[in-house]
């Protein structure tokens, strides 16, 4: 497989040098400040980010404050006692991106959240204490758990909370087929996610870097 410093030294050179490759890294929080984070900042990005999937994500981010407001700052316990009705209502404000499908998301994800902070004291400390090595069972556990999680929707919503990831976006897998990774263009698979995940533990080992560099660096890579 290809050596992760040649992705990098690629990388540099389309973008103009590592200070400028440097500039475009995602930041990454330290454990102990990933589990001070709410469990509503959790819900709010879980829910930003399924309404930005398959939609323009513009739109989403100029709504955002009133999605904060319709759903009561995204506090997963008031959001499990929703009735039918008042999610019936929600789901035909238009304040919002009136999809009801995905508004249902919003308490199936919150009792999601509950339950892992029941287990582990929030669901903040849940991830953040997740061994860093068997990240891709983390993506899997908000696949199987979560509501509409899956895929790129889950690996965003770990990345924007500062959960160091890596996102497989089209570029990012671009790069893995490249360095001859034998991965389709979307991975789905239980072999070509263990592909995936042993590439990036391979190159974490050797760059040092955060997944979440290593991936964003990958995509820089490719044309």
């Amino acid at each position: 497989m290809q050596t992760f410093e040649q992705i990098r030294a690629r990388a540099e050179q389309r973008k103009g040098g590592a200070d400028e490759l440097a500039a475009l890294l995602p930041k990454v929080r330290t454990r102990r400040t990933l589990e001070k984070l709410g469990d509503d900042r959790f819900l709010a990005e879980m829910t930003r980010c399924v309404f930005q999937a398959g939609f323009v994500w513009r739109v989403i981010n100029q709504k955002w404050d009133d999605f904060e407001t319709v759903f009561f700052g995204f506090a997963p316990e008031k959001m499990v006692l929703l009735s039918p009705e008042q999610l019936e209502r929600i789901a035909q404000d238009t304040r919002i991106v009136r999809n009801h499908q995905k508004v249902l998301t919003v308490p199936r994800n919150a009792r999601y959240l509950l339950d892992m902070a029941a287990e582990h004291g929030s669901f903040a400390k849940f991830v953040a204490r997740w061994p860093d090595e068997t990240l891709l069972d983390l993506h899997l556990h908000m696949k199987k758990h979560g509501s509409r999680l899956g895929g790129v929707t889950g690996q965003r919503v770990l990345r924007n909370c500062g959960r160091d990831t890596w996102v497989l976006s089209a570029d990012v897998i671009r790069c893995l087929q490249g360095a001859g990774v034998e991965v389709r263009d979307n991975p789905a698979s239980q072999r070509e996610l263990r592909l995936v995940a042993d590439a990036f533990n391979q190159w974490r080992e050797e760059s040092g870097l955060p997944f979440a560099h290593i991936s964003r660096i990958a995509a820089c890579s490719v044309p």
